[in-house]
């Protein structure tokens, strides 16, 4: 780390982020061309497919950030990343030749080494400054997170031109050549214009360079990351599909709604850096990770109409049935007064609606001359609970989410230079290859989920159970440590 910023530490922080916001714009291109190609029946591919194929590149990008990051911090971020961008772009250009699953799975896992570039980012940025603004400049490089936002906006829009609307499906091929194009110049821009600095751990020896691995505090900061970064990254390309199948939207709309998401997290990932630096990164991430849980269970809820049983008439004396009509039932002497289907529920597709609404009816179940007995049911209830699940609502709730979701990344990144000053290349490898590994998993996860309960907020259902548990263990171990230091601050903190 440096002492003090210069005017170069401003210009390899501008390079990082636009190589960066290049790299994960790449790195997200399967969540719309995909989805692409599976709704015009272009290649035959389910949920199950559509998951693994946007996983892929995510893997590629999560397992090797830990030996990039460890490259970085031995050579410098220049020759990494120039090198990275410049190998991204032949796999990247070998899609447009794909023709089934098996060479679009190979080609993705090659193009997906793009999401190394974040563990590279980090560490060639670590270098260029001092400790107390590493919160602040980690946040700014992480604006790239808005590549995803550019990708899931135009992509879809280029996609519609480059195959006619439809007309000449074998156009989605030009796209990738597009990506593989925007790849190469990134590359020269950095290899002509970024300025290589070395971390004061290049000269250490592997074996050392591992070690604050062994460190639990690096795995709890991994899983906190599986949540903010995986997730974000796995629904970047899952709301895709979700709109298209959930809301009914076309291709171009749902890419705007998904690319909304991802670019809400890039800009406050910048002022989650600074609010670490300002108030800390442990309160920072208490508030993230209480909002990551309301929200999630506040999306758990799917889109329904449900018909149940209501309360029903039963007959309060024996007699025969003199008359039925739809508001009245006459038993012998006795009238008994239905409840009348309003109808209030009709064309509620048209209305903004927040909470679930319900109807209640009652429908004679007896015949004019039936005999009844005392208790025999005469007419039976019927409730129907419909909740409309807005897509506007739903959209400003998952958009909060992302925003929640990209100040918590910048805090996780601001304790690492804290607590790991000297192996922010290595840690911050290691924390971003388990959070890269959940943008891997939960799209496959989702498709099974999918499958297997038919419901598309089982999505969900899982952030709500992973983010209950990030919150349980952060406030565990805090409690513990407080504890042991100061044990009555601990027990006030927990009464409150």
């Amino acid at each position: 780390m440096q002492s003090q910023a210069t005017a170069t530490s401003h210009k390899v922080l501008f390079l990082n982020t636009f190589a960066f916001t290049v790299c994960f714009a790449v790195w997200m291109l399967n969540g719309v061309l995909v989805t692409f190609l599976a709704n015009n029946q272009v290649f035959e591919w389910g949920p199950v497919e559509t998951g693994w194929l946007m996983g892929i590149p995510v893997l590629t990008g999560s397992l090797l950030r830990l030996p990039a990051g460890m490259l970085t911090d031995k050579f410098g971020g220049k020759p990494v990343y120039t090198i990275l961008l410049f190998v991204c772009a032949v796999p990247m250009y070998l899609l447009s030749h794909a023709n089934d699953f098996l060479s679009f799975a190979l080609c993705s896992f090659g193009f997906g080494l793009a999401g190394v570039s974040f563990a590279i980012g980090v560490a060639f940025t670590s270098v260029w400054y001092p400790k107390r603004n590493q919160g602040t400049v980690i946040g700014i490089f992480g604006l790239g997170n808005a590549g995803a936002a550019l990708t899931t906006f135009f992509a879809p829009t280029l996609l519609n031109k480059l195959t006619q609307n439809g007309a000449d499906l074998e156009g989605w091929r030009i796209l990738p050549k597009y990506y593989a194009a925007l790849l190469m110049m990134t590359g020269v821009l950095l290899f002509v214009f970024s300025t290589n600095k070395k971390s004061e751990s290049s000269r250490r020896r592997l074996i050392d360079m591992l070690r604050p691995l062994k460190n639990l505090r690096v795995w709890r900061f991994g899983l906190y990351y599986f949540l903010v970064f995986g997730c974000f990254v796995a629904f970047s390309q899952w709301l895709v599909p979700y709109f298209v199948n959930v809301y009914y939207l076309p291709l171009v709309t749902a890419g705007i709604f998904a690319a909304s998401f991802s670019f809400s997290s890039g800009v406050t990932r910048a002022f989650g850096g600074w609010l670490s630096d300002k108030v800390g990164p442990r309160k920072v991430m208490y508030w993230v990770l209480t909002g990551s849980t309301l929200i999630s269970c506040l999306l758990v809820f799917p889109k329904m109409d449900i018909y149940s049983p209501g309360q029903g008439i039963m007959a309060k004396k024996p007699g025969v049935v003199t008359a039925v009509t739809e508001n009245l039932i006459t038993l012998s002497n006795d009238k008994y007064f239905l409840t009348e289907k309003s109808h209030k529920l009709k064309d509620l597709d048209d209305q903004l609606l927040v909470f679930p609404t319900k109807e209640i009816w009652q429908e004679a179940v007896v015949k004019v001359g039936q005999k009844v007995e005392r208790k025999e049911l005469l007419a039976k209830g019927v409730t129907r609970i419909y909740f409309q699940a807005n897509v506007w609502i739903f959209s400003m709730l998952i958009i909060v989410l992302a925003a929640t979701w990209g100040i918590g990344m910048a805090a996780i990144f601001k304790h690492i230079p804290d607590y790991f000053p000297d192996e922010v290349g290595v840690v911050g490898g290691m924390v971003g290859v388990i959070g890269g590994l959940g943008g891997f998993f939960c799209p496959i996860l989702f498709g099974y989920l999918l499958k297997g309960t038919g419901l598309w907020t089982s999505c969900w259902m899982f952030m709500f159970l992973l983010s209950f548990v990030c919150i349980w263990w952060m406030h565990t171990v805090i409690s513990s440590m407080m504890r042991a230091k100061l044990p009555e601050s601990a027990d006030k903190m927990e009464q409150h």
